[in-house]
């Protein structure tokens, strides 16, 4: 104030020193809905083990071959070669020597490593990049096969062919391959003479344990379907797997500590040790919320078959790829899981197709919905390659997910009842005071997540969050 001012009244700078001050309760920006938790059926583990049983798989799915990068050089162990269904019953020393026989070739970005009709056929691995296979269809029109990326591979059961390619192999990035084709394959015939009669009878074993097996390789049941009198009916049984996967609980654990001074002076107007229990408690359930998806052990994306991994064409995650998630976990699917980027990302790619997707309301929260399947968002989802401001290109993936027992789908797990326990699962015991007067609470989460069958999740990989339209009407509205 001026000196010249005459002072009419007590300024509100003294008087807010005799005001009890309005406040709030702490705040934590890392809270989130966290809607994974309430979505997910838990069931109740007494025994702090939970077993899945399945029926025994007589052909395994082929599994992705482990790419190693040396100096940006890539390569694969020979070991893992045997990951490819057709080779898991040939020689040990016969499939190495096929390993070594790979060659490396770089395709750039639109170009075709096998062209259909007029190359002939090959064994090749996806080293890096994606790719695209794709035949004529009866009509003359291109129909795509697959989209394939890093470790996964296509043409094995056709080396032996001498008949030109049936599929194109386009790179819709720039690629890099591990291939094996005809003249390789005849410099191992000729060193190994039984070579052809080996390898021919075990692609005619796969293909008939293909003819007895289901899509997911479970044993046919012999079944009898006609009217006829007399006849014999088929015996069968369903065996079991012999290991089946046990799922222990995974713990969370942390000690909150508060001074006895604080807890006993400064309690008006929030209980210091409830504010203290409650932000470490939401600390802790996001954690959960992050292993329930990320987990190397149980987390939905390492749970995740090979076969039911599938890769974005475009980049952006486009309505066309999340209709292709739903042919794979068609029965009864819950939710997808995104990362609020990339939900943001599939709703450009709707709005510029004029398909705005409907929303809906899950517990009190606004969500997209796609063909009637809620799109539920999540930080936990991670973002690969994103720059420090959080704010760069980078990819993620999609997840599609169906949940409970009765349907075969994906469960969380925990241990209701537990001593000490303040929530389903959850405990806060004392642990004591030590001599500068600090309380110590244990508090510790009990939780897993099981997946029941391979079918009840599906990913969908290499999704690029940092997409935008520019739109052809735009220098106009600009004018």
């Amino acid at each position: 104030m001026a000196q010249n001012d005459l002072q009419r009244s007590i300024t509100t700078a003294t008087a807010k020193k005799l005001a009890t001050t309005t406040k709030t309760p702490p705040q934590m920006g890392s809270i989130t809905p966290r809607l994974l938790l309430k979505l997910l059926p838990w069931v109740q583990v007494d025994s702090g083990t939970y077993r899945v049983n399945r029926t025994k798989v007589e052909l395994k799915k082929a599994e992705r071959i482990e790419i190693d990068f040396f100096n940006g050089i890539p390569s694969f162990r020979e070991e893992s070669f045997r990951h490819v269904p057709l080779f898991a019953h040939i020689d040990h020393n016969v499939v190495n020597r096929l390993a070594k026989k790979f060659r490396i070739e770089n395709i750039d970005l639109g170009n075709n490593l096998i062209s259909e009709g007029y190359d002939t056929q090959k064994f090749f691995i996806v080293a890096q990049g994606q790719v695209e296979i794709s035949s004529k269809g009866t009509h003359g029109e291109d129909l795509r096969i697959a989209i394939l990326s890093e470790g996964e591979y296509f043409g094995e059961a056709d080396l032996l062919s001498d008949r030109p390619s049936s599929v194109t192999v386009k790179a819709i990035t720039p690629a890099v391959f591990f291939t094996l084709d005809s003249a390789e394959l005849e410099e191992i015939i000729k060193e190994i003479p039984n070579f052809r009669e080996q390898f021919q009878r075990s692609v005619d074993e796969h293909l008939r344990l293909r003819a007895t097996v289901n899509a997911h390789g479970e044993k046919h049941i012999d079944l009898l379907s006609g009217h006829e009198e007399n006849n014999i009916i088929t015996e069968t049984y369903i065996d079991y797997e012999e290991e089946p996967r046990e799922y222990p609980l995974n713990t969370l654990q942390t000690v909150v500590r508060v001074h006895t001074r604080v807890s006993d002076l400064y309690n008006n107007p929030y209980n210091q040790l409830e504010q203290q229990m409650r932000l470490s408690i939401e600390s802790i359930k996001e954690r959960q919320e992050w292993e329930l998806i990320n987990n190397k052990n149980f987390g939905l994306l390492a749970n995740v078959e090979p076969g039911y991994r599938i890769s974005t064409r475009y980049g952006a995650p486009t309505p066309d790829d999340l209709d292709e998630l739903l042919s794979l976990v068609w029965k009864k699917p819950s939710f997808f899981l995104a990362h609020p980027r990339a939900v943001a990302a599939f709703e450009r790619e709707c709005t510029w197709r004029g398909v705005p997707p409907v929303t809906t309301n899950v517990f009190g929260m606004s969500v997209i919905t796609w063909r009637g399947v809620p799109i539920i968002p999540s930080d936990k989802i991670e973002i690969q390659g994103q720059y420090l401001t959080n704010r760069g290109v980078g990819t993620t993936s999609f997840i599609l997910v169906r949940t409970g027992e009765q349907e075969q789908g994906v469960v969380g797990l925990q241990q209701a009842g537990i001593p000490g326990e303040i929530a389903p699962s959850l405990s806060a015991r004392l642990m004591g005071l030590d001599k500068f007067g600090v309380a110590s609470y244990l508090l510790t989460k009990y939780f897993s997540l099981a997946t029941l069958t391979d079918d009840a999740i599906a990913v969908l990989e290499n999704v690029e969050v940092g997409y935008y339209h520019d739109y052809n009407n735009r220098k106009s509205i600009i004018k």
